[in-house]
């Protein structure tokens, strides 16, 4: 499809030899029509309908359709959101009767921040220009900056009288925000981190999301559950437009990697989580492209100690022992000498089955050791493990571990199938 090109341009300035004119190009659109329709038992009869049906902008067929088969230019310089590929043409035209020389055209790009060159900025001058010749040149530019945008387009050249002529001009746009993006991350008992981001289309037109992945730093990798496993189909369904004002909900596991992170169960501080990457295409077929900066998550704090469950069975039999593993993994940045203490609670249908006031022995900064350890269930239903003590006598300070895990007892008679 031809791009359109929709004017841009102030009046010339007519003590100048040279004519610069500067249009935005963009895609066509669908034009618009207004049926009006009416009874045909009402006063005007089917004289609206014979107007509709004639009209040449309306689609065979469907008359009272708003959109038509034709296509039509911007009449505007139209919004430019971020992401999107500013693009527009520039050409310098001799109006006069004169041959000019050494024409130089050089165009600008000025953000709230910095000044960009997008053209002319090292190219020799063109020797000369002869009377009605003109300079074309199309200019492409990714918007990657919110807020006032300047594009400043500046023209010199030599008269035949050896005048030195130059003048610029100035074409100011706003560039919107398309997407609204916000991230929500939530941590798991592992070292599994779990990163929903809500991405709202906030323009007035629906667009078609084509890409919306997560790009994880060197720490994690990630795997996305925006799929169905055994169809390997999106869960948005066969749509994927997104329309003005709706919201999309996209969720990504991320794993810390071994060989780059710190010891397991030890993560600390602020982390780099890695970056969303977004493309889209507009209803026309134009395409933008996001990446947000950085995201980064606040480890949690686990304390001195941390207690993490590595392996439960989901149900066990009443007044049958089961063993579970839990690891003790030391957050602090001293040695601990710890002492393990079961407690058994009158109140919980779990009772430890072992040894309380064992030594386990010293445990480094940053490092873990397993547990094994054994239960027996004498109520049925859901029960919580509770009880857990430990006690670093270096310090004489006692960590208890209640709520750990939850497992499900059951009868002999209501064995699950």
């Amino acid at each position: 499809m031809d791009p359109s090109k929709s004017k841009m341009e102030p009046n010339r300035e007519k003590e100048n030899l040279l004519a610069l004119k500067v249009m935005r190009l963009t895609r066509p659109t669908f034009l618009h029509v207004t049926p009006i329709t009416c009874d045909d038992r009402d006063l005007p009869g089917s004289t609206f309908s014979q107007v509709v049906r004639s009209d040449m902008a309306s689609s065979a067929g469907l008359e009272e359709f708003a959109m038509g088969e034709l296509l039509t230019l911007p009449q505007n310089f139209g919004n430019i959101f971020l992401g999107e590929t500013f693009s527009c043409y520039v050409c310098v035209h001799n109006d006069s009767t004169q041959l000019v020389k050494d024409i130089m055209v050089k165009a600008d790009l000025q953000t709230s921040s910095q000044r960009l060159t997008l053209s002319g900025g090292s190219s020799p001058p063109i020797p000369e220009l002869g009377p009605e010749g003109s300079i074309d040149e199309v200019i492409h530019h990714e918007v990657k900056e919110l807020g006032t945008h300047i594009l400043v387009c500046a023209v010199s050249y030599t008269t035949q009288s050896s005048e030195k002529m130059y003048f610029r001009k100035f074409f100011k746009f706003q560039v919107l925000k398309p997407l609204d993006v916000k991230t929500k991350f939530y941590n798991a008992e592992s070292d599994e981190v779990y990163l929903e981001a809500q991405v709202q289309n906030i323009t007035a037109a629906p667009m078609v999301m084509e890409k919306v992945s997560l790009e994880p730093s060197a720490s994690y990798s990630v795997s996305e559950l925006n799929t169905e496993e055994k169809a390997g189909t999106s869960i948005f369904g066969t749509s994927v437009y997104l329309n003005p004002k709706d919201i999309r909900q996209y969720l990504y596991c991320l794993k810390p990697k071994a060989e780059v992170g710190a010891p397991r169960g030890v993560l600390k501080g602020v982390t780099n989580i890695g970056k969303l990457d977004i493309i889209w295409k507009t209803n026309m077929g134009e395409k933008g492209r996001l990446q947000t900066s950085p995201l980064q998550r606040m480890a949690p704090g686990y304390g001195d100690i941390r207690l993490t469950v590595e392996q439960i069975p989901d149900g066990v039999l009443m007044e049958k022992p089961f063993n579970f593993k839990c690891r003790v993994t030391n957050c602090c940045e001293r040695t601990m000498d710890l002492l393990l203490l079961l407690q058994n609670s009158g109140t919980s249908g779990l009772y430890w089955c072992g040894v309380s006031g064992k030594q386990l022995g010293k445990l480094g900064p940053n490092t873990n050791m397993e547990l094994n350890l054994t239960l027996l269930a004498s109520v049925p239903g859901l029960q919580s493990i509770s009880g857990l003590r430990l006690t670093d006598t270096y310090l004489k300070r006692t960590y208890e571990h209640d709520d750990i895990a939850q497992v499900f007892v059951y009868s002999d008679q209501e064995e699950p199938a």
